[in-house]
C-alpha cells in the first residue's frame, strides 16, 4: 500500500515503458490451474496508472462496455489513492477484479489507449483493474450489499451467470426480493465452470457469490426451468421474470468420425476440470474421458474457448497438444495474448487448416485435415477460407476437442413456454427499447439475447435491464395499488 495520498504528475508514458506484470516461467505455470501472473506492487501500480494521458477524450473509457471512468481512477491510482480509485471502478461495475482479468484489454480500452497510437504502448489497465480491486478485498474496502427498503415485490432470474449476477445485485439494492435460478451446483456460469483457473482462480467468482448471498439474494442451485418449475410458474411466482440463461448449445461440425469416442465438446471438457478443481468427484475425468494426460490432443477452433482447452490440456499433462484453426493467426478471434500464453506453454497451432474427418472406429487415433487459403471476403467482411487442392495431412490425436462456439437452446421447448418468441437464430426476440420479451413481465439480457459474447457485455447488459425491470415493477404496484 501507498504511504497516503501523493501528487504524481501524470503522462510519464515518454519515460516510462509499459510493464505488465511478470508471469511464472511456461514450465512452472503448467504444473498447476493458479493464476499465470501475480497482481503489481502498489508502487509498480502507481508508476503504470501514471502513464496514463488523460485525454481529453478518452478512448479506452469510449471503447469499454462498461464505460468505466478509466482515466479517473488511474489518476487516483497513480496519487495513491486506491481506496477512490476502487470505488471509481465499482461505480460501473459490479465484478472490476474479473474484468480485470478476462476482459479482451487488447480488443478494447488498450487496444484504444491514444498512447498506443502513439507507438508508447498501452497504459496496462487491466493489470491496474485487478490490483486496485484485489486490494479493495484484502483491505476490507468492499461493503456488504445492504438491500434497499422492501418494495414487496419479487423478482426471479433464470442464469447465474454476469448478467444474471449483475441484475440480481442492483435489483436487492433497489428494495426487491430477488431469487436467482441455475442449473448448476455453483453459481458463476460459465466464470465458475466454463472459464479456467489460470485465467481466473474461483475463489475470485465464490467471494462475489457469497456476498451476493449475505446480501440476502436467495440461490436455487440444480434447479432447471422446464424440469423444477416451468416459465408460467415462474411467471407467477414472482412480479417480474429475467431470462439471463446464455448459450450452451456447442455448434456442431459435420466430418466423418466425429461421433467416435475421444471426440467431445469443449465445454463437456472444461466443466469437467473445473470440478475437478473444485475436489468435486467427476467419473467421466477419472475414467480418462476428460483427462488429456499422456494424449495427443487436437483442438478444433480458434476463439477463447478453445485457447482455454489447449492451455488447460497442457496442465493436465497431455502428450502434445495442437490447435487447429482454418484462417490464420491475424484472422483468429480469440485473444492474442492467449495465443501468446499457450505458444509459451507448449501448445502448436496449425493455422490455415480445416478437419476433414476423425480416424478411429472404437477410439479416435488422428485427425485427418487439408490446408486452408484465405479467398474473398465473405457476407462478414473476413476472407473466407478455401480449400487448397491436394493438401490432405493427418494429426495424432487420441482426444479431440470440437470449440467452434455455442448457440442458444431450445428455450420455448426446454421452458415448456410454446408462446416464448425466439429469432430465426434461437436468442430470445425482446423489444429493445425496454429489453423485455413478447410475455409481460418477463425480461431478457446478456448472451441470450446477442448471442456469444464477451462477459464485459453480459454485466452491460444486467445492469441495463435493471432500469427497464425498476421501471415496469413500479408501473405494476402503482396499477395494482389503484385496482386495490
Amino acid at each position: 500500500m501507498a504511504n497516503g495520498p501523493q501528487k504524481l504528475d501524470m503522462l510519464k508514458f515518454v519515460n516510462t515503458g509499459q510493464t505488465y506484470p511478470e508471469k511464472r516461467e511456461p514450465e512452472l505455470r503448467t504444473e498447476d490451474f493458479q493464476e499465470i501472473a501475480d497482481r503489481y506492487a502498489p508502487k509498480k501500480a502507481a508508476e503504470q496508472a501514471a502513464r496514463c494521458s488523460q485525454c481529453g477524450v478518452p478512448y479506452c473509457s469510449t471503447h469499454c462496455p462498461l464505460h468505466n471512468h478509466i482515466p479517473d481512477w488511474l489518476r487516483l491510482t497513480a496519487e495513491g489513492r486506491v481506496r477512490e480509485a476502487y470505488e471509481m471502478s465499482n461505480l460501473t461495475s459490479t465484478m472490476p477484479e474479473i474484468c480485470g482479468r478476462i476482459c479482451p484489454q487488447d480488443r478494447l480500452c488498450e487496444g484504444n489507449c491514444v498512447i498506443e497510437f502513439s507507438g508508447h504502448g498501452a497504459v496496462t489497465i487491466g493489470a491496474v483493474e485487478k490490483y486496485i480491486t484485489d486490494t479493495a478485498w484484502e483491505e476490507g474496502w468492499v461493503e456488504p450489499l445492504e438491500p434497499g427498503k422492501s418494495r414487496g415485490q419479487s423478482v426471479g432470474v433464470i442464469g447465474a451467470g454476469p448478467a444474471g449476477l449483475t441484475a440480481a445485485e442492483y435489483l436487492r439494492v433497489a428494495g426487491y426480493d430477488v431469487h436467482v435460478y441455475d442449473r448448476h451446483d455453483r453459481p458463476g456460469g460459465l466464470l465458475t465452470y466454463g472459464i479456467p483457473g489460470f485465467k481466473l482462480e474461483k475463489p475470485v467468482i465464490m467471494r462475489r457469490v457469497d456476498r451476493l448471498r449475505e446480501g440476502g439474494i436467495v440461490f436455487h442451485e440444480n434447479f432447471e426451468v422446464g424440469r423444477d418449475a416451468t416459465l408460467e410458474e415462474l411467471r407467477n411466482k414472482h412480479d417480474a421474470i429475467l431470462i439471463a440463461t446464455g448459450v450452451y448449445k456447442a455448434r456442431a461440425i459435420k466430418m466423418p468420425g466425429v461421433g467416435a469416442p475421444g471426440v467431445e465438446e469443449a465445454l463437456d471438457f472444461l466443466i469437467a476440470s473445473n470440478r475437478k478443481s473444485f475436489g468435486d468427484d467427476v467419473p467421466d475425468f477419472d475414467n480418462g474421458r476428460f483427462d488429456a494426460k499422456g494424449k495427443n490432443v487436437v483442438v478444433i477452433g480458434g476463439g477463447d474457448t478453445a485457447m482455454d482447452c489447449v492451455r488447460t490440456s497442457v496442465r493436465q499433462g497431455a502428450k502434445s497438444v495442437k490447435c487447429l484453426y482454418r484462417r490464420d493467426r491475424a484472422n483468429m478471434p480469440g485473444s492474442q495474448n492467449e495465443v501468446k500464453n499457450a505458444e509459451e506453454e507448449g501448445v502448436e497451432f496449425v493455422w490455415l487448416s480445416a478437419p476433414k474427418a476423425v480416424e478411429g472406429t472404437d477410439q479416435a487415433t488422428a485427425v485427418k485435415a487439408t490446408r486452408m487459403r484465405l479467398g474473398a471476403p465473405d457476407a462478414s467482411g473476413r476472407r473466407a477460407p478455401e480449400p487448397e487442392p491436394d493438401s490432405d495431412f493427418t494429426l495424432d490425436a487420441d482426444l479431440v476437442i470440437k470449440a467452434l462456439g455455442f448457440d442458444a437452446e431450445d428455450l420455448p421447448q426446454l421452458f415448456d413456454c410454446p408462446d416464448l418468441s425466439v429469432t430465426r437464430w434461437g436468442t430470445l426476440r425482446v423489444d429493445h427499447k425496454s429489453m423485455m420479451t413478447n410475455l409481460d413481465g418477463v425480461f431478457a439480457a446478456g448472451d441470450i439475447v446477442r448471442g456469444a459474447s464477451l462477459v464485459v457485455w453480459g454485466i452491460r447488459d444486467g445492469r441495463d435491464v435493471t432500469e427497464h425491470m425498476h421501471r415496469y415493477l413500479r408501473e405494476k404496484a402503482r396499477a395494482e395499488k389503484v385496482a386495490a
